[in-house]
């Protein structure tokens, strides 16, 4: 089995907790704490989700937000099921049904075995 460890990143949540719907209202409170950012560069932490941080910058967040890291990142660690291909499959799809001649076949989802 594999793990894989990923995060929500909840800094557009506590901006609007906090009345701030611009992404450049937090641009002056950063600087007023020694994080000089530009717009831009805050406007792709708040939309996105960032793969590193800062210490400074998540301390500077912290503190404005009165909040803790674990506001802001919430880590999770989604289990998937062996590499490769299940046993008892032949790697091979079912035929198309008549009529569907271009037509992708739909996908199945099934849920994980734990």
């Amino acid at each position: 089995m594999t793990k894989t460890v990923a995060y929500h990143w909840h800094l557009r949540k506590l901006m609007n907790e906090h009345g701030m719907q611009s992404t450049t209202d937090l641009v002056p409170l950063l600087a007023d704490r020694g994080v000089v950012m530009t717009s831009t560069q805050v406007y792709r932490i708040v939309t996105g989700q960032p793969e590193r941080l800062n210490m400074q910058f998540l301390a500077a967040l912290c503190d404005i937000f009165g909040a803790t890291p674990n506001d802001l990142i919430e880590p999770y660690v989604a289990t998937s099921s062996r590499r490769g291909r299940e046993t008892g499959t032949t790697g091979t799809t079912p035929p198309p049904k008549s009529g569907s001649k271009n037509r992708p076949t739909r996908a199945v989802i099934k849920p994980a075995d734990d």
